[in-house]
C-alpha cells in the first residue's frame, strides 16, 4: 500500500466507486469527504465488476458489506478510525482528523494481513528522513500530551510512582476477539500483573467511552480494593505511563502509546504492535518475525499507513499537518474546557470571542469586573478581560486578551475581525514590567521539532509578505541613495508605548533621536496605519516633519517598508518583530516584547529575567506558534498559524458589515475618544 498522506487527489472520473451498506458513510460528512479526497466515490446499489464494497472496520454492520462482496466476489475495503482521531469522542460526533483505508484487511485483525501489517513485516523503513519525521513526531505527542481521544486534563497527577498500569477496554471492541482474546482474557491480564509485581499497586485504566457512560467496560470499581485502584478519568495517559513499573493491555491501542512512552508492555491479544520485539507477548503471531524500533514502528503506523485530512484546508495532507491542526483544537479545549467569563469587552468584539472562546461552553459577558469576578467564582470559569489588568483574584484565573502578531487584512480600528489572539495568566506580552506566558514560552524554548517549523513559517511570512494588519500598498516614492533607516511610528496612547517606553516617548523623540544617532542616514518615517486613518491619535505636523524624515512612507504597507530600509528604529511596535523576521537589524529605544534577547540593538530598559539567547527561529516559535490562538475564518475551527498565514495572503476573508463600516468611519471623527471600541 503506498501512502495517501499528501494526496489531494478528488473524486472524478478515474475515482473508485464504493459501495457502502452502513449508514454512516452517508451520515458523516468529514468520513465521505475524506474518502472522496482519497479517491473513493461512495455510492449505494450493487457494485459493479470494478467497484469495490466499503465497510467499518469489523463493526456489527460490517457483514452486511461483507457478504454482498462474497457473492458478487468484489474487493472489501475496510475504513477505520487513525490512531490520532479527536479531542472528543466519536460517539459524541466528534469528526475524525483521518482515516486508515486498508485494502487487504482490519488492522487490529490477526487472521490475515492488513495493509499495516504488509509495512510493518516488508516496507525498508530505512529512509533517514523518513525516521527522523517519527522521532520528532514522536517527541511532539509527548510534548503535547496527545492521544488518540483528548479530554484528559494534562496539568492532573498521576497516582505516586511505582504502580503497574493495566489497561481497560470496552466490551464487544472488535480488537479483542479477532485478535484471538475474550472477556476472560482481562481476568487473566489482571492476574498476571499481581503475580509478575508482587506488592506493587495497580491502577486500572478505564476507556474514554467507558468513563463517558457510552458502553461498559470489562473491570468494574467493585474490585477496588488497597492494593487495585482506577485511574482518575481525566487522568493523561502520558502521565499514568510515567509513574508506571510495567504495562498490561489486552489490544488497547494504549499499547501502542505505552510503547511511544518507552515502555514494553505485557500484551496478552494480537494488536498490530505486538510480534515486532517491542512487546512481551502472551499470544504472539507466528508470522510475525520481523524486529523493529520505535522510529520505524511510528512511521508505519502514524506516517505512511493513515490518510490524514485537513478541515481548515479541506485537502488530504502530512501527519505533521494533521498534528498541527489537532494540536491547535487540543489547546482551544483545554483553554476553554471550563467556560469564561468576559468583561470589559467591546460589543463588536463580543461576536468573534464567542466564536473563539465559546466552542466548548458559551462565554459568560458581564459588564463591570465586581459582577464578573462573581460569576466565576461561583461557575469555576476563568475570568477574561481585555489588556492590561488586575491578576489573578484568589481562586480565580484572569486571563488578559490582546490581538496577535499575525491578526487581520485590516484595522483592528476599523474594527476588522482578527485570526488571532493570546489569552495571557501571568501578565501581558507588551508590559515588560511583569513577567508574562509570552516571556515564560521563550525562556523554556521551543518543544521538539519547533524550530524547523517556526523557520518553514519564517519563510512563508517573508514570501507572502504578511504582517500584523496587511494594509498599504506595494507602491514606494522615489528614494535617496544611501543608508536607509526606517522610523516606524505608533500610536501616541499605545499601551505597548505607556508601558514600555523609556525617556523616548512620542513619534517626534523617535525621529529626533534617530537623526541625531545616525545624520548622514536617510530616514524614512513609516506612520502607524491607525494613525494615517484618523483612528488613532499620533500624527505628527508637516512642519514637524521638515528636517527630520527624508521620506514619509504614507500608506506603504509593512512588508515593502521593510524591504527598502537597512534597519529599523522603534519604540515598542510589532513591525521591528517583522523586521526581524525579514533578517534586517532592529533597534528598539523602548522594550517590546522581542527586546533583551540578543536579537535586537536595545537602547531601552530590559528586565534582567530576560536572560535567553533564542534563536530567531525559537523566538518566532513561542511568539506566532506556542503563545497565540487562531480561528480559521473559513471552517471556524481552531487552526495553526500555517493557516492563518494563508488566510492572510490569500485576501480571501469575510467582509466587515455594512454597519461596521460605519461605524468605523465615525470613529474617525471622534478619533481622540478611541477608548470607545479599543
Amino acid at each position: 500500500m503506498t501512502s495517501q498522506s499528501s494526496s489531494t487527489k478528488a473524486a472524478g472520473p478515474e475515482a473508485r466507486r464504493l459501495f457502502v451498506f452502513n449508514g454512516g458513510f452517508l451520515t458523516q460528512p468529514r468520513i465521505r469527504r475524506i474518502l472522496e479526497l482519497a479517491g473513493y466515490e461512495v455510492k449505494l446499489g450493487a457494485p459493479g465488476p470494478t467497484d469495490a464494497v466499503g465497510v467499518w472496520g469489523k463493526s456489527p454492520t460490517s457483514p452486511r458489506g461483507e457478504a454482498v462482496a462474497d457473492f458478487l466476489e468484489r474487493d472489501i475495503i475496510r475504513v477505520e478510525d487513525p490512531f490520532l482521531r479527536s479531542v472528543h469522542l466519536g460517539r459524541e460526533g466528534a469528526a475524525p482528523l483521518g482515516l486508515l483505508i486498508d485494502s487487504k484487511g482490519a488492522h487490529f485483525s490477526s487472521d490475515k494481513p492488513s495493509d499495516l501489517e504488509r509495512l510493518l513485516a516488508t516496507h525498508p523503513l530505512d529512509d533517514g528522513a523518513l525516521l527522523e519525521r517519527a522521532r520528532v513526531g514522536m517527541a511532539r505527542l509527548r510534548a503535547s500530551k496527545l492521544s488518540k481521544y483528548n479530554l484528559h486534563d494534562p496539568d492532573r497527577s498521576p497516582p505516586p510512582p511505582g504502580y503497574v498500569l493495566v489497561i481497560d477496554q470496552t466490551k464487544g471492541d472488535a480488537s479483542i476477539a479477532e485478535g484471538g482474546s475474550t472477556a476472560s482474557t482481562f481476568r487473566e491480564m489482571l492476574v498476571f500483573a499481581q503475580t509478575e509485581h508482587p506488592g506493587a499497586r495497580v491502577v486500572i485504566k478505564a476507556h474514554p467511552e467507558t468513563v463517558a457512560g457510552h458502553r461498559k467496560g470489562h473491570y468494574e470499581h467493585d474490585l477496588a480494593s488497597d492494593r487495585i485502584s482506577f485511574a482518575e478519568a481525566d487522568l493523561c495517559p502520558w502521565a499514568l505511563f510515567e509513574g508506571a513499573v510495567g504495562v498490561y493491555t489486552v489490544s488497547s491501542q494504549l499499547g501502542f502509546e505505552a510503547i511511544l512512552a518507552g515502555h514494553k508492555p505485557r500484551v496478552f491479544g494480537q494488536p498490530f504492535y505486538s510480534g515486532w520485539g517491542l512487546t512481551a507477548d502472551e499470544n504472539p503471531v507466528p508470522r510475525r518475525e520481523r524486529r523493529l524500533t520505535r522510529a520505524q514502528l511510528f512511521s508505519a503506523a502514524m506516517i505512511l499507513y493513515p490518510t490524514w485530512y485537513d478541515p481548515c484546508r479541506d485537502r488530504l495532507c502530512t501527519f505533521e499537518e494533521a498534528l498541527d491542526q489537532l494540536e491547535a483544537e487540543v489547546r482551544a479545549f483545554r483553554d476553554d474546557r471550563k467556560g469564561h467569563v468576559a468583561t470589559g469587552i467591546r460589543l463588536w468584539k463580543r461576536r468573534h470571542l464567542q466564536r473563539a472562546l465559546g466552542r466548548e461552553k458559551p462565554v459568560i459577558f458581564k459588564k463591570n469586573r465586581a459582577e464578573a469576578e462573581a460569576a466565576a467564582g461561583e461557575t469555576g470559569r476563568d475570568l477574561l478581560v481585555w489588556g492590561q489588568d488586575e491578576a489573578s483574584v484568589g481562586k480565580i484565573v484572569v486571563r488578559h486578551l490582546e490581538d496577535g502578531c499575525l491578526r487581520s487584512r485590516g484595522l483592528g480600528a476599523e474594527l476588522t475581525a482578527p485570526l488571532s489572539f493570546v489569552a495571557d495568566r501571568a501578565g501581558i506580552y507588551y508590559d515588560p514590567t511583569r513577567k508574562s506566558d509570552l516571556e515564560a514560552m521563550i525562556l523554556a524554548g521551543p518543544p521538539p521539532g519547533g524550530e524547523r517549523r517556526a523557520e518553514r513559517l519564517i519563510r512563508s511570512i517573508a514570501r507572502t509578505g504578511i504582517s500584523k494588519y496587511n494594509v498599504g500598498t506595494d507602491t514606494v516614492p522615489e528614494l535617496p541613495a544611501g543608508h536607509r533607516i526606517l522610523v516606524v511610528g505608533q500610536v501616541d496612547d499605545d499601551a505597548s508605548v505607556l508601558l514600555g517606553a523609556s525617556d523616548i516617548r512620542t513619534n517626534r523623540d523617535l525621529l529626533e533621536a534617530a537623526r541625531r544617532a545616525r545624520p548622514d542616514a536617510v530616514l524614512l518615517y513609516k506612520p502607524h496605519p491607525d494613525v494615517e486613518a484618523g483612528l488613532r491619535p499620533g500624527q505628527i505636523a508637516k512642519a514637524d516633519l521638515a528636517g527630520k524624515a527624508d521620506v514619509v512612507l504614507a500608506g506603504v504597507s509593512a512588508d515593502k517598508a521593510i524591504e527598502v530600509a537597512d534597519e529599523i528604529w522603534t519604540i515598542t511596535s510589532t513591525l521591528g518583530f517583522e523586521a526581524l523576521l525579514r533578517h534586517k537589524p532592529v533597534t528598539c529605544l523602548g522594550t517590546p516584547f522581542y527586546a533583551g534577547w540578543g536579537l535586537t540593538r536595545d537602547l531601552g530598559a530590559v528586565p534582567a529575567r530576560r536572560t535567553a539567547r533564542p534563536s530567531l527561529a525559537a523566538l518566532a516559535h513561542a511568539c506566532l506558534i506556542a503563545y497565540p490562538r487562531y480561528v480559521d475564518p473559513q471552517s471556524d475551527l481552531p487552526c495553526p498559524p500555517e493557516v492563518a498565514v494563508e488566510r492572510l495572503s490569500s485576501a480571501r476573508l469575510p467582509r466587515r458589515s455594512v454597519a461596521y463600516r460605519g461605524l468605523a468611519k465615525l470613529q474617525g471623527i471622534f478619533a481622540s475618544q478611541s477608548w470607545l471600541w479599543r
